[in-house]
């Protein structure tokens, strides 16, 4: 991304208040910029467009809160969804270790890892809050490995700009840029509250990416693709959800 002056952010920012020229303006500085959204077409595109242009431009580094242990809801909720169950089924519960996940894109060393795998890189424990688009949200323990940790072993090329990655359950995909993809808060997470990542929860394997809200943290994780266009994938939008009705970046 090239580097961007006060004055030009403060322009974003008097742009936003534009009504629809601020919109035009604020497209034409995001193209500048190479921050345009993948579901940037269509009505509702500029508005992503501009969600996503500012939020790059004035929290790229930020953190998503993180909370005491005693703040941890008690009765955390598990989204109703359907469960990859053949796969899931196909691994006993004792023996979860061997859950594959698949690497591969624009990475030096395409691999095939498991998760004891995974579990022998860094790891990282954050307590933060899954909010939902649906109104409900809990504050969990999550543990797992940083998915910075992952694409650094594999060897990822400068020229990658997103992660794809894709869920056991086969409807389900979704993609980030590399701003969360490289952020030390967006975990590939095999625990929950001190445990095991619990099946309801997303378990064995779950994409965590705390700074979205929660249909970001797909569930059943099994194979990553790193890219640097996602025109190739699904209708070219970026993910499952906008073709359901929701925006590809939901940050919070």
């Amino acid at each position: 991304m090239k580097p961007i002056s006060r004055r030009k952010l403060m322009t974003t920012g008097l742009a936003a208040t534009a009504g629809l020229a601020g919109l035009a303006t604020a497209d034409l500085l995001a193209q500048r910029y190479g921050l345009i959204p993948p579901d940037h077409r269509g009505l509702y595109g500029p508005g992503e467009t501009l969600t996503y242009a500012a939020q790059r431009l004035l929290t790229r580094h930020s953190l998503a809160r993180e909370f005491p242990p005693s703040m941890i809801s008690k009765e955390p909720f598990a989204n109703p969804a359907v469960s990859p169950k053949d796969l899931l089924q196909s691994l006993p519960a004792h023996n979860h270790g061997n859950w594959p996940l698949t690497i591969d894109g624009m990475v030096a060393r395409p691999t095939s890892l498991a998760l004891s795998d995974l579990k022998s890189l860094p790891m990282r424990s954050q307590i933060t809050e899954v909010a939902c688009e649906e109104g409900w949200s809990y504050i969990a323990q999550w543990i797992g490995t940083p998915l910075i940790d992952v694409l650094h072993a594999v060897g990822l090329h400068p020229q990658a700009r997103y992660v794809v990655y894709f869920s056991a359950d086969k409807e389900w995909w979704d993609s980030i840029d590399m701003a969360d993809a490289l952020h030390p808060q967006t975990l590939l997470t095999w625990g929950m509250n001190d445990g095991d990542l619990p099946v309801a929860f997303g378990g064995p394997l779950r994409m965590r990416v705390s700074r979205q809200l929660g249909y970001k943290s797909v569930k059943y994780i099994t194979r990553l693709t790193v890219t640097d266009s996602l025109k190739g994938f699904g209708k070219g939008l970026g993910s499952a959800e906008p073709e359901f009705g929701y925006a590809w970046y939901a940050g919070i």
